[in-house]
Formats: structure tokens, C-alpha cells, sequence
């Protein structure tokens, strides 16, 4: 393209010393104009496709964290080495989120937070934030792991709309051998935990807040 434009550049400039081609000047200049327009607007194009495509590819790269993937991969290998009946959960449950490492209060007043992996079908489908903001005794616990299972598509699309919390009086199952042989699901949901580390005297869940976002 640019190859023409010179060349066009160069039939003009013979023209310029040739009066008698006023006619070949004019048609020429006519040519050069509208390539340089469509040069110019491809440039356009081409500018305004990667502005809009770039924030949204960089979104769905910080969304899909790969650390927290595998930290969420391996959690979930912990807790069934903990609870080898919990197999059963993660391949027959509708979906879950797991939650690999939430920082948690010591004494007094409380709160957790943390980051992890939305599995629907056995597929991870996107990136989950829980916060939590809790007042009461709270005993130990620096960090732990959070599964949460969805029993059908009407509990995993809840938490997929943000409208999933846990109220004040929540709790969890702590993951230990045989622990999930006889818990049900409420509300269509079932939550596990399992400490890290340190002593956790109450394995409390109440008032956690949760955000979701597809990759």
C-alpha cells in the first residue's frame, strides 16, 4: 500500500513540472487522496479495536488467577485426604467454590477474608472473593480452607448473581475423617473448613460475604 502511495507521490511531482498535464495532475491527486483516507481510517480501526479489547482481556487475565487455581486444586486435595468421603461431594455436587487460604482474627473481633476458584460441572468458571465482618468470641485460627457446594443450578447461580451470604449464626463442618457422612444440604448449600494451622475453637462462617467473577 505504501508502495503505491509512492508512486503516486512521484507521478505527481512529474506532473507539477509538466503543465500541459494539468488533467493526469488532477487524477492523480484524486487517487493519492483517497488512499491516504482509507490509510487514515484504517489506522482508526485498528486503534479503536485494540482500545476496546485490551481492559477486557486484561480483566479476564487478573480474574484468572492461576496461583489461586492451584492453590484451589490443591485445597480441594487436602480436604479429601482429610475426609476421603468428600470424593463423593466434588464429583456429584452441582458446583463449589473453594476458597484455599482465608486469613482469618484472633481474639475478640473477628473477620476473614479471602480469594478463590468457582467450579460448576468439575470446570472452574471463575474467581470468587469472600469477605467476612464478624464481632464475638473468635478463638485462634490464623488461616484456613473454605469449600462451599452448591447442590443444584438455582443454589450456584445465587452466588454467581452476588446474592449469597451466610447469616450471623452460620457455621461449618470441619473437615476430618468420616465428617461428611451424614451432612446435608441446607438451602442448597453444604460448607466444609479446615485449618492451616493454630487452633481453630469455632469454625464460624456467619455474616461472609461473597463476589463473583467469570473468566
Amino acid at each position: 500500500m505504501f508502495v503505491k502511495t509512492l508512486a503516486h507521490i512521484f507521478v505527481l511531482a512529474k506532473s507539477l513540472c509538466l503543465p500541459q498535464r494539468n488533467k493526469l495532475f488532477t487524477t492523480e491527486f484524486k487517487k493519492l487522496k483517497m488512499k491516504t483516507k482509507n490509510m487514515v481510517h484504517f489506522a482508526f480501526l485498528s486503534l479503536a479495536i485494540m482500545t476496546s479489547t485490551l481492559p477486557v482481556s486484561l480483566m479476564a487475565q487478573d480474574a484468572k488467577d492461576s496461583k489461586i487455581i492451584a492453590d484451589s486444586k490443591e485445597a480441594k486435595t487436602e480436604f479429601i485426604k482429610a475426609d476421603g468421603l468428600m470424593q463423593s461431594l466434588f464429583d456429584n455436587s452441582y458446583g463449589y467454590v473453594i476458597f484455599p487460604n482465608v486469613g482469618k482474627g484472633a481474639i475478640g473481633i473477628g473477620g476473614a477474608a479471602g480469594n478463590g476458584t468457582v467450579f460448576e460441572n468439575g470446570k472452574e468458571i471463575g474467581g470468587a472473593t469472600m469477605k467476612q465482618v464478624s464481632v464475638g468470641f473468635q478463638f485462634g485460627g490464623q488461616a484456613y480452607r473454605e469449600v462451599i457446594f452448591f447442590e443444584n443450578k438455582a443454589a450456584l447461580d445465587r452466588f454467581k448473581e452476588n446474592k449469597f451470604e451466610f447469616a450471623a449464626q452460620a457455621s461449618a463442618v470441619a473437615a476430618t475423617s468420616g465428617a461428611s457422612a451424614n451432612v446435608k444440604y441446607k438451602d442448597g448449600v453444604m460448607v466444609f473448613t479446615q485449618e492451616k494451622g493454630g487452633l481453630m475453637y469455632e469454625a464460624s462462617i456467619g455474616g461472609q460475604k461473597f463476589s463473583f467473577t467469570a473468566f
